[in-house]
């Protein structure tokens, strides 16, 4: 494909002027330049090509002016500030985490109640007194350094820990003495998607070479590879273990058995899954070998019992099972089956006392049954209602734990005896919420195709079908990724105010295996935002709603739904949120990680045809100017997202604002040391959904009960 770039000087001209009783809004006008790129003989225009370059003060002042502007627009909401209260009310009990054993020890997370970043905790029995071992919010005065990873050394000596600033992927390594409670001299700079994989006196980590500077967050990341650390040298001294130049748009990662005596190494990006390879540490010089090399599938370790090899996949297995192999046998011809493929979604597997802990994903929903090592099911466990688990067990422990959440079931920690199949409440947070006073259904409607698609509903018990409720509607569709039911604070205003909470389970998801994901994915994209717009009119056919009364509500993939969604039928939605969202299909894979995303979504340079699909729905180059309406939309993104860049969101606004529209507010809400989600404090995570809510809320007409 030829590409041809004009070079241009950005001017930018700035307008302000106060919103009209009418919501009525003069924009910053941004300069349009004259840049085109060549597509297969089809010339795309790209105006707004100079937004990608963020750290430009163009590019500043167009920022400031835009926050200036949703800023004054948000402040008029009359319940801004009270919602904002309410939430910080409501965020403000004490959170705890699942507790886990390490080497006879009791660890645990404790957020007090509105801590910017929980606290890691450890207790020498698990009745004893608990102490900090690792307070995060000591790392920055704003809460914006976060803790984002722990891995103990198998020896219980050390604790390396990964920290993230401003919400970036990068992170740097630190080492914890456990015993004197204070850092060794180790401290590893730009590692990123990959942790301290401990073996011997050091650890495997995964990096990129140091990044430009001033292209830390947007520049394309090539050439990972795993290096190995010895304790006390310098980075500057560590060895590269793994690279494979042949393949720059990669990635490599590490894991070591707690035994240490197995190396595994993953490949991943190129296709949907991941091709594995393995060293025996039990032999002095043994060579890596591939044991796995589809990597149109996915191969996971589950645990090394001995001589036994146990792995995860679904190759052959659309819903995933569990396959063992001998150590002196690896490769994946000689797998052999242990728990086939069933109807449901495997979705998790945890050794404990010669038995298994297994997870299947049922209609969305997590079920939970205990297995002998030989894949025999034994009992399943009982949990409270539908919703989500997940298990704190370990081979060596006695003590099992896990912790069930669903979306009127605040986050509750069990302690579970395995013997006997009995569960006990551990911890229950006191939430200001009565869940007797609402209810959660699951529906299923057909899409545009005939395919039947699942929902959650939780609304305030006694609702009337009377086609005026106001709805939040959330998808994501992509990546394999399941939308299982959990609990959030930030939504009871909006419950309580006699809002209907709707969870799509698209296709691109896991929540039926692979088969449903790739009917979600290149050529097959359209289904996903097909499967989102019938729920809506699924929801005014079934009088819950109507489209005066409906809020679309995604992030990263799912702002790329919300996008899509509104371009495609801007008639059926009031409020739109595209959070972070990949809004520019054409450019996507040039920045940062975006090549990883082929996959799912493939790439304008692949052929003519992917092009033609691509650019048929790509947000910012489907934007309507005729005059037809479009709902009121908040965009949000963030300075520091090195996941999905910001030029995504800062072109898309250029564009809607430039576009015409309708009258309904176009805004940007663009956040500060922020990245793309993970690790962001308690404080700016309360101020965005306040703005979030405020806006939907008051573009439907609700009045929080403050």
């Amino acid at each position: 494909m030829k590409k041809t770039i004009l070079t241009i000087t950005v001017i930018i001209t700035l307008f302000f002027m106060a919103c009209t009783p009418k919501n009525q809004i003069n924009y910053p006008i941004a300069t349009k330049g004259d840049v085109k790129d060549d597509y297969f003989g089809t010339i795309i225009e790209d105006p707004y090509r100079w937004l990608e370059n963020d750290t430009t003060q163009e590019v500043a002042v167009w920022v400031k002016a835009e926050n200036e502007i949703t800023e004054k627009y948000l402040n008029q909401i009359p319940f801004r500030e009270g919602l904002k209260k309410r939430l910080t009310n409501l965020v403000d009990y004490e959170k705890l985490g699942t507790p886990f054993a390490k080497n006879g020890k009791y660890y645990f997370y404790k957020n007090d109640g509105l801590q910017n970043q929980s606290v890691l905790y450890v207790k020498e029995t698990l009745d004893g007194e608990p102490s900090v071992l690792l307070d995060p919010n000591k790392l920055s005065t704003d809460g914006t350094v976060a803790l984002t990873g722990i891995s103990f050394s198998n020896n219980g000596k050390y604790l390396a820990y990964t920290v993230s600033t401003s919400g970036s992927d990068w992170n740097d390594i630190y080492v914890l003495d456990l015993a004197t409670k204070k850092l060794t001299s180790d401290h590893l700079e730009w590692t990123k998607f990959g942790g301290a994989i401990w073996h011997g006196n050091g650890f495997y980590y995964s990096a990129y070479d140091r990044p430009e500077k001033g292209k830390e967050y947007s520049n394309v990341n090539e050439n990972h590879k795993i290096f190995y650390h010895q304790l006390g040298d310098n980075q500057d001294n560590d060895r590269v273990f793994y690279a494979n130049p042949k393949y720059p748009k990669r990635f490599y990662s590490a894991s070591v058995n707690e035994e240490e005596t197995v190396l595994f190494i993953y490949e991943s990006g190129a296709n949907n899954g991941n091709r594995l390879f393995m060293k025996n540490l039990l032999k002095k010089d043994a060579p890596i070998i591939e044991i796995a090399s589809d990597d149109a599938y996915e191969y996971g370790i589950v645990d090394v019992v001995g001589n036994t090899l146990y792995f995860s996949t679904n190759n052959k297995a659309p819903k995933y099972k569990l396959a063992k192999a001998d150590l002196s046998n690896p490769t994946f011809e000689n797998w052999i089956d242990v728990i086939p493929e069933s109807e449901n979604v495997l979705n998790s597997i945890s050794f404990t006392h010669d038995l298994m802990i297994v997870t299947y994903d049922k209609d969305a929903s997590n079920h939970a049954y205990v297995y002998d090592l030989d894949g025999k099911m034994k009992y399943e466990v009982k949990l409270p209602t539908l919703g989500s688990v997940g298990f704190s067990c370990s081979k060596k422990e006695k003590d099992i734990f896990y912790n069930f959440t669903s979306f009127t079931f605040p986050s509750t920690i069990y302690k579970y005896n395995i013997e006997n199949n009995t569960s006990e409440v551990y911890i229950t947070p006191k939430v200001q919420f009565n869940p007797e006073e609402y209810v959660t259904e699951q529906l299923f409607f057909a899409s545009k195709d005939g395919t039947k698609i699942p929902m959650f509903l939780t609304y305030k018990k006694g609702l009337q079908l009377n086609g005026v409720n106001p709805v939040f509607l959330y998808g994501y569709g992509g990546f394999n990724v399941s939308l299982n039911p959990y609990f959030s604070t930030y939504r009871i205003p909006f419950l309580e105010a006699g809002g209907v909470y709707v969870q799509v389970n698209l296709r691109g998801g896991g929540e039926y295996g692979e088969a449903w994901h790739r009917a979600g994915t290149k050529m097959n994209k359209q289904n996903v935002f097909d499967d989102f717009i019938a729920a809506a009119e699924y929801l005014i056919a079934q009088k819950y709603t109507n489209n005066q009364k409906i809020a679309i509500v995604g992030g990263s993939n799912g702002g790329l739904l919300i996008g899509a969604c509104v371009n495609q039928r801007p008639d059926l939605f009031r409020v739109a949120i595209p959070e972070v969202g990949v809004m520019d299909m054409l450019r996507y894979h040039l920045f940062t990680i975006g090549w990883n995303w082929a996959p799912d979504y493939g790439t304008s340079a692949d052929s003519k045809e992917m092009f033609d699909y691509l650019r048929n729905y790509s947000p910012i180059h489907n934007i309507q100017n005729d005059g037809t309406p479009y709902p009121a939309i908040l965009i949000t993104t963030a300075d520091h997202d090195d996941r999905v860049v910001p030029a995504h969101s800062f072109k898309y606004a250029a564009t809607l604002q430039a576009s015409n529209t309708g009258n309904a507010p176009k805004l940007i809400r663009i956040d500060t040391k922020a990245g793309h989600g993970g690790g962001k404090p308690v404080t700016k995570t309360i101020e965005e959904q306040t703005d979030i809510y405020s806006f939907i809320m008051y573009n439907l007409g609700m009045k929080p009960k403050l």
